[in-house]
């Protein structure tokens, strides 16, 4: 394909490049994927296959915090698990009620007066997830710090295995260690598509930056374990931005703090059962990544060679916004152009419209399906490769409604940049099953 765009020769070569690129790019990028989780493979010095048993009395101090708006469906489920399950002595698990208004403050304050592991603080007015870890921080006792979210539950080990990574000899440098999400609830479609996207992320794209760059996009704010001095010197969460796990695993690594993916430590979590809750949650990713690519420009540009591995992680995120605005722009390109064609009966350039059209999603869908189909093998032992499935739905679907999420998003972000933003968050519209 040869377009003559400007009559330039060389103004030409760009834009046809450029062209091939936009068109080209989730493909190109499930290829880079494998190449990445092969490097992950035989590379990454931070992987871990064992994990060694701590005695009790060693056992590093840690807080489990839980920022908490509005849970009162989950709360209590979530508070017995992680105080009577897990495998592991010496810990606390903190709440921090941000200004709740249903039966959660009532719910904390029972199970608090029976349970003496469990820690309170109430803030009166909602003022966001950011906001309420931060003030957290302040009663925190544990030198290192797990966030979970209220509807997340990790495995028995999860503390134990959290610990290994940050006792390591030469394992000072690790500033956070975020786990390997799967997805609790699975009854309906949309559930099981969610299943397939993370073992997606997770099995491929983290592995990828791991195993290539030793950086990392984003911690998991539903499960990771912090080292309380890297948040400290991070300036601990940004309260202004709408995914605080995005910008502080940015504001960590520019300061040399490692980010480490560990596969092998598994955490559950309640996922949107509904459309309009889909939506909501991935316009709000989709903002929190915009702004990040916003706020970091400055940084990366002017030392391009001291940032290089976040870098390779800008350009990639620079791509995937332009190839969102590209994407609709094309779309909507595409029906002008078949709308014409239709009125005018060239039904040759019809047919000729849908079969390229057609070989281009096929291409889209086979790269798809092999990214996909190597993250359910390698995710959690091969469990998950019956929802390969669902990855159909997946991809046709989720691919165009996180470019719509970039696309809404990007002046809503670019107000937060300039100091419009705020973090409050709305909790999830959860039905007591």
């Amino acid at each position: 394909m040869n377009i003559q765009i400007t009559g330039n020769a060389v103004l030409d070569l760009f834009f046809n490049i450029i062209l091939f690129i936009l068109f080209t790019y989730p493909i190109l990028g499930a290829f880079v994927w494998f190449i990445g989780v092969v490097c992950y493979r035989f590379l990454f010095r931070y992987k871990k296959t064992t994990f060694r048993a701590i005695a009790k009395e060693d056992e590093p101090f840690i807080t489990i915090m839980i920022p908490a708006h509005n849970e009162e469906v989950v709360i209590e489920q979530t508070l017995t698990y992680l105080l009577h399950n897990l495998h592991y002595v010496n810990y606390e698990v903190l709440v921090t009620d941000d200004g709740s208004t249903d039966n959660t403050p009532k719910i904390l304050a029972e199970i608090a007066q029976k349970e003496e592991k469990l820690r309170v603080v109430r803030i009166e007015k909602n003022k966001g997830k950011a906001h309420a870890f931060n003030v957290g921080i302040g009663f925190a006792r544990g030198e290192y710090i797990l966030s979970n979210d209220a509807d997340t539950i990790p495995e028995a080990d999860a503390l134990v295995k959290y610990i290994n990574y940050f006792i390591d000899s030469g394992s000072a440098n690790i500033g956070a260690v975020t786990g390997n999400m799967d997805v609790l609830n699975r009854s309906k479609i949309i559930e099981k598509a969610q299943t397939v996207e993370f073992s997606s992320i997770v099995g491929v794209i983290k592995r990828s930056q791991a195993g290539t760059l030793n950086t990392m996009y984003a911690f998991s704010g539903a499960n990771t374990m912090y080292r309380r001095t890297a948040l400290i010197d991070a300036g601990l969460f940004r309260q202004d931005r709408a995914t605080e796990d995005i910008s502080v695993a940015w504001d960590e690594q520019l300061l040399g703090w490692v980010p480490v993916f560990a596969p092998n430590i598994m955490f559950y979590m309640m996922v949107p059962d509904t459309l309009k809750m889909l939506y909501r949650q991935r316009k709000r990713w989709a903002k929190g990544g915009t702004e990040v690519w916003l706020t970091n420009f400055p940084k990366i540009v002017a030392h391009p060679i001291k940032y290089f591995s976040q870098l390779m992680m800008y350009i990639d995120q620079t791509l995937s916004i332009i190839w969102s605005l590209f994407f609709w722009c094309s779309t909507v390109l595409f029906f002008i152009t078949l709308f014409q064609f239709l009125s005018t009966q060239n039904y040759e350039r019809v047919f000729h419209m849908f079969a390229m059209a057609f070989i281009f999603v096929s291409f889209q869908m086979l790269a798809g399906l092999m990214q996909l189909g190597a993250a359910l093998v390698m995710d959690d032992n091969g469990k998950k490769l019956k929802y390969l499935l669902f990855a159909p739905f997946y991809m046709l679907f989720y691919w165009m409604m996180n470019a719509l999420t970039i696309l809404t998003t990007f002046i809503p972000a670019i107000k937060t940049i300039l100091g419009y933003g705020s973090g409050t968050w709305v909790s999830p519209e959860r039905k007591k099953g």
